[in-house]
């Protein structure tokens, strides 16, 4: 491989693209709040924000120094995340709440790239991520979810042109900041009803010892701001 060509491909992925136009971030939104709000649908692209969920479980437990086992993911849009390490103390509570807010989070930093004019970067970065997230998936339909997600987003970045990647990055963006709310109302309607008595928000009230409706308030406030602040970057205001 030349230098030249290095080049460009550095350039291609750390430089900076065109903004889009403002009709197609809008439309861009309005099919991702389409594959969020029907429910048939939301049965097959919750999987994606299932991914988000479980890798933000499995990236704090590394950054806090747990030993990660690792990660499954379900066709029912489950998912289950185990870790090794101290089963109390900061880094197994940061760990439990990163589940929740990490979909919401992720969509933040994608808009703030997308601001910036990195389009083709988030592409890369995100194929990066889910490679990495593979390595731990140990489920064959873990696997087959991760795998194909990576790949529409390689594929994406490398044989399409700039206007197709702007459509896409600006689609998984505006669905990780809308897919990141809807699952905490579920959780809570979940709960009101007597269901998920094991989930993030019940862990987490054991651990400190505070009410598990403090922490589904936490998982809101985090989504609904994210979706605030990640709304203005990708709509430039």
């Amino acid at each position: 491989m030349d230098t030249d060509h290095i080049t460009d491909v550095w350039d291609r992925v750390f430089g900076t693209q065109p903004d889009p136009t403002n009709w197609l971030v809008i439309a861009a939104g309005l099919v991702a709040l389409a594959a969020v709000l029907p429910n048939g649908v939301w049965r097959l692209t919750r999987n994606a924000v299932t991914i988000a969920h479980e890798g933000g479980h499995g990236l704090v437990a590394l950054l806090t120094g747990r030993r990660l086992d690792g990660i499954r993911l379900h066709s029912d849009t489950s998912g289950l995340t185990v870790s090794r390490g101290k089963p109390s103390g900061l880094g197994m509570i940061l760990t439990a709440a990163a589940g929740y807010t990490a979909p919401s989070l992720i969509g933040l930093g994608g808009a703030w790239l997308l601001a910036a004019g990195h389009i083709t970067a988030l592409l890369w970065g995100a194929t990066v991520l889910l490679i990495a997230m593979l390595v731990m998936i140990r489920n064959a339909y873990g696997a087959l979810t991760v795998i194909l997600s990576g790949a529409a987003f390689f594929l994406v970045s490398w044989l399409t042109e700039a206007s197709v990647q702007a459509a896409f990055a600006y689609g998984v963006v505006w669905f990780l900041l809308l897919g990141g709310v809807r699952p905490v109302f579920e959780l809570q309607s979940k709960r009101r009803h007597g269901g998920a008595p094991d989930s993030d928000a019940d862990q987490l009230s054991r651990l400190t010892h505070a009410p598990a409706a403090m922490w589904l308030f936490l998982f809101h406030a985090v989504s609904l701001c994210a979706l605030v602040g990640g709304a203005r970057w990708l709509l430039g205001l």
